[in-house]
């Protein structure tokens, strides 16, 4: 078709099409992802009547951004085409919504000047010189070998209580799948609480979690590596870096949460349990509160003390690794922080990090994310504050600020652990946490790069000057 015969208004949406950057097509790509698949998990094919476009969007919304708050009950209120379509969108966006869309994205765009093959440099640079295409391939095969791996254990040693081996095999595969991508749906309405002291469900969907939270680049250079593991230096200091510091946050995480459950609820809380199971539950939910969402003891105000929710939102606010299919603002970007305040304490002028030095670049880029996602999440845990936010609970006017703070720090990191409020929200506080889980998904600096694209790059220098700090 020639210009002349296409319509003025599908013009200039071509036109509109072939101006956005790698960023602003990623998060165009994520609305239009959320708008078809809100349609289609409305449908009759997929949900009850219970569910409406609103609880379909918030469900979608949760799924693509692999968080797993949720308003529904996935196994009463989905068919099983419905819960199929859950699963699809959540290993959509676990692996990784950036790599989808800039990958589709030389399909879409026709255009290839020197701005657009900047824009894809910049995106390659994630994925190594290899190009998205094959590193996309060889993410999509771990993922599958592992989550494989994964459904074949729980399936033989795990969900051994479910008689019906199709049911039992549904089970294995869509718990897998959402641990490995860090989602945290589960198909009941109790999550895993009925396998709190089940040890190989326990051990496998941990395990599903801290892979799948690492991310590929460090899989692939542990497998490289495989036959050279006792010598550490072979590894990339990105590698070192995340795994030293994945482990230090897990038994941290664990260890704190022990200590502040032992001395907390009698009778709801972990303080009536053995020691073993003490330690099971906390391990567990260590893992999982770092991104993942699962829970396998009750989660309220009333359940768990006030210092075990702020050490939980600390961890939910560091999240995975860069890479994987978790949120928060990285391992590493906390491991920089922690490098750059010692150095500052040692009177370094640059930062150092297992005898590499850091540069000045990477450590303005993980303050500027830390200070980006605290100043947003404030702002959500205000705007959850404006109006009535609870509906629906008898005896209760408002939920505290620290459940609120929990949810919105659980929705921003991509978590997805509930203290009961999610469902209790009235629609503005749940619209705050959808806004909350699409940010956080994409990231803080890829949304400020799709929404200052087209600013020109500063080419003035300015003196400097010292100030006090």
């Amino acid at each position: 078709m020639s210009s002349a015969a296409t319509p003025p208004p599908l013009q200039a949406l071509l036109r509109w099409r072939q101006q956005l950057t790698v960023p602003q097509f990623t998060v165009v790509t994520g609305l239009l992802v959320i708008v078809a698949g809100t349609l289609l998990l409305a449908s009759p094919f997929c949900s009850t009547e219970e569910v409406g476009l609103w609880q379909a969007l918030f469900t979608v919304t949760s799924a693509i951004t692999v968080t797993g708050l949720s308003i529904i009950v996935v196994d009463r209120d989905l068919t099983l085409f419905g819960q199929i379509v859950l699963a699809g969108l959540i290993v959509t966006g676990g692996l990784g919504l950036m790599a989808i869309t800039t990958f589709l994205q030389g399909f879409v765009q026709g255009r290839n000047g020197l701005r657009q093959r900047l824009d894809k440099g910049r995106a390659l640079d994630e994925f190594g010189v290899g190009g998205i295409g094959p590193t996309f391939n060889s993410i999509l095969f771990t993922a599958t070998c592992v989550m494989a791996a994964g459904t074949l254990v729980l399936y033989c040693f795990g969900f051994t209580d479910i008689e019906n081996p199709l049911q039992r095999l549904w089970a294995s595969m869509f718990h897998v799948i959402s641990a490995y991508n860090n989602a945290g749906f589960g198909l009941w309405a109790k999550n895993l609480e009925a396998y709190r002291d089940n040890t190989v469900v326990n051990a496998v969907i941990a395990t599903m979690i801290v892979i799948g939270g690492i991310g590929w680049r460090v899989t692939n250079d542990l497998w490289l590596n495989r036959l050279r593991l006792r010598r550490l230096r072979r590894l990339s200091l990105h590698t070192r870096l995340v795994l030293r510091t994945t482990i230090l946050l897990i038994v941290v995480g664990c260890l704190g949460l022990l200590i502040t459950e032992h001395f907390g609820y009698e009778a709801q809380g972990l303080g009536a349990l053995s020691i073993w199971q003490k330690l099971q539950i906390t391990l567990f939910q260590s893992v999982t509160t770092r991104t993942a969402g699962f829970n396998t003891i009750p989660l309220s105000a009333d359940t768990i003390t006030d210092a075990g929710l702020l050490l939980m939102i600390v961890l939910m606010f560091i999240g995975a690794s860069p890479g994987g299919t978790g949120g928060g603002i990285k391992t590493t970007t906390f491991a920089i922080l922690m490098g750059a305040t010692r150095s500052t304490l040692e009177g370094r002028d640059h930062v150092l990090l297992r005898r590499r030095r850091i540069p000045d670049g990477t450590v303005l880029r993980a303050v500027g994310v830390t200070l980006a996602s605290v100043l947003f999440v404030v702002l959500m845990a205000l705007l959850l504050g404006i109006g009535p936010t609870a509906g629906g609970v008898p005896g209760r006017q408002a939920y505290s600020f620290l459940e609120k703070l929990f949810t919105c720090v659980s929705a921003f990191g991509t978590v997805g652990l509930d203290l009961g409020v999610t469902a209790n929200l009235n629609r503005w506080g749940q619209l705050v946490l959808m806004v909350g889980m699409f940010v956080g998904r994409i990231g803080i600096l890829l949304l400020l790069s799709a929404l200052y694209a087209h600013r020109p790059q500063q080419r003035v220098g300015y003196p400097s000057e010292d100030l006090y700090v």
